[in-house]
């Protein structure tokens, strides 16, 4: 039924004409394709990685197959191996992709590949101090949210802690100066999630992410031991100073400090690479802050919200 539709409505000559003027549009704006070139990272291998490192800190936790004292040894050398093997072929990608970018000539050089081997070693070789913190960051959650039942609820079902999770596994790399990966990492984690964390974000112990739907943490972030912030905050850039040709500077300190021992509730949005939120602070719903508060303060909105209330507070 549908060839003869398709030979009625010249299909064929129509289909040919649309990929030609689709051609005529790849060849004309290189930025959108990537041909005759060295492969760049795999975004699915990348996401693959992730899960097999999740296994190696979760061990038994979301595989299929049961673990006990006998097998997860070998268990976590098949994971180890695995996730070895592919990390360092990504990451030589992502450095031979940074020279293209340069028009630096490299063929995959032997610096991209040792550079893939010793990233992916150093990794590996984070994990421990890595599941430390992650452990802490469980036992927040357990202790922030009333509605925990369990360290195994928190787990297998809070997005806070997945994201969380992922974030410190990319902040590695990002540490590294890895080209690529681990923004791959941190934007598979928010369509995941919906929390936005860049993984240049220096976030210390015990944080806890409760609910988290719309959390925005940017790239140059700095959040202390035992936050707690909920769904919808921002802490993000208040403006970008630019060159004298208009574009904006990078690299400068954009995003806020949170120090210490602060909560931040839901909705709120706090501004500017200057601003610092002192710990022992309480920062309410809803308000807009560009200029740092004291620590031991607790920060609302009045009753009719058309201003801030600023003041001292105990948190225990």
């Amino acid at each position: 039924m549908i060839k003869k539709f398709i030979a009625k409505n010249n299909i064929e000559s129509r289909l040919n004409d649309a990929v030609n003027n689709i051609l005529d549009s790849v060849n004309s704006e290189s930025m959108l394709y990537h041909i005759n070139k060295y492969p760049i990272p795999s975004k699915k291998e990348i996401i693959k990685i992730l899960n097999g490192l999740i296994d190696i800190i979760f061990p038994g936790c979301f595989t299929e197959k049961e673990l006990n004292g006998v097998n997860i040894k070998y268990f976590l050398i098949d994971k180890a191996n695995d996730v070895f093997e592919k990390l360092s072929i990504e990451i030589a990608k992502s450095f031979r992709h940074n020279h293209d970018i340069k028009s630096e000539q490299c063929e995959l050089c032997d610096d991209c590949v040792e550079n893939g081997i010793e990233t992916a070693m150093f990794l590996l070789d984070s994990i421990p101090e890595l599941r430390r913190k992650i452990v802490l960051d469980v036992k927040a959650a357990f202790k922030g949210d009333p509605a925990a039942k369990s360290y195994n609820e928190i787990i297998f079902s809070y997005p806070g802690l997945t994201a969380i999770t992922i974030h410190r596994i990319a902040h590695i790399l990002y540490n590294r100066d890895i080209p690529l990966i681990p923004r791959i990492m941190s934007e598979y984690s928010h369509s995941l999630t919906g929390i936005d964390i860049h993984p240049g974000a220096k976030i210390g112990e015990n944080f806890f992410i409760d609910h988290g739907t719309g959390v925005v943490i940017g790239e140059t972030t700095e959040i202390g031991d035992d936050v707690k912030i909920y769904q919808g905050v921002t802490l993000g850039g208040k403006s970008f100073p630019k060159d004298e040709k208009g574009d904006v500077i990078k690299g400068r300190k954009r995003h806020p400090t949170i120090e210490d021992n602060v909560t931040i509730y839901s909705g709120a949005t706090i501004l500017g690479g200057d601003t610092v939120i002192g710990k022992n602070s309480i920062i309410g719903g809803n308000v807009w802050i560009v200029n740092s508060i004291a620590p031991n303060s607790l920060v609302t909105l009045s009753e009719n919200q058309t201003k801030m209330n600023i003041k001292t507070c105990v948190v225990s």
